[in-house]
């Protein structure tokens, strides 16, 4: 098997309506380009078929990792992103808000910084928002409390899926991931910086359809995911 270049890790929870046409089209456009790449798709207890469709999207490029049990989304993103191959890994999210198109912007970055993410609250991102009141609120808020609490102030948006990682840091930062569930994406972020590695946001654009699963209670459940964080890091739960 000749060496993979880029992975890409698709966290599913019950996505047998959508994930089809994406992963269509996250392999349509990885095919055109030059270099050899792979979608792992992690299924995280699904019981709605979803594993069913992605076989049956009969794409060689994609390889079903299906859960019996549900864990969390951090769970199953640290699980594939470890099982991957890439020498390059990016976790994406199965609605396909953000296109994989928007990788090729990021490639350049890969010279001088360690991790690139994409980001809605910097010069040049898009948003096309579905998403009730209280969620937009809630969101505005939560960011200002992660970056503060989790210590990564000077990063505006850590919770888009569309996260870049070389094979090594993967490596080095992953395993102390401790979050299972929403709150893994600032953990990852924090462990990141406290580990000394460069972040890079750019901006993307973010098209957040009708459908999503991330309720009040996942807010809340957020906020607590958050301080355990702050704890871990007091008590050197991370050992770094």
């Amino acid at each position: 098997m000749s060496k993979i270049h880029l992975s890409v890790v698709v966290p599913a929870y019950n996505e047998a309506k959508r994930i089809k046409a994406s992963l269509l089209d996250m392999d349509k456009y990885l095919s055109k380009q030059n270099y050899t790449y792979e979608i792992i798709v992690v299924s995280d207890g699904s019981n709605d078929g979803t594993g069913d469709v992605v076989r049956s999207a009969n794409l060689n490029s994609v390889r079903l990792i299906d859960n019996k049990k549900n864990h969390g989304k951090g769970y199953v993103t640290k699980q594939g992103m470890l099982e991957a191959k890439g020498d390059y890994r990016i976790y994406v999210d199965a609605d396909n808000a953000i296109s994989m198109d928007h990788i090729e912007k990021f490639w350049p970055y890969t010279k001088n910084y360690d991790v690139i993410i994409g980001s809605i609250e910097v010069k040049g991102a898009k948003i096309e928002e579905h998403a009730g009141w209280h969620r937009r609120f809630l969101g505005k808020i939560s960011k200002y409390l992660i970056r503060f609490v989790a210590g990564i102030w000077e990063i505006k948006d850590s919770q888009r899926a569309f996260k870049l990682f070389p094979a090594e840091i993967v490596k080095s930062v992953f395993p102390k991931q401790t979050l299972e569930r929403w709150g893994f994406d600032f953990e990852i972020l924090a462990i990141t910086k406290k580990l000394g590695y460069k972040i890079k946001e750019l901006p993307v654009e973010w098209i957040n359809a009708e459908g999503s699963k991330v309720g009040l209670k996942a807010y809340f459940r957020t906020f607590i995911e958050l301080f355990k964080i702050r704890w871990n890091f007091i008590i050197n739960k991370y050992k770094i």
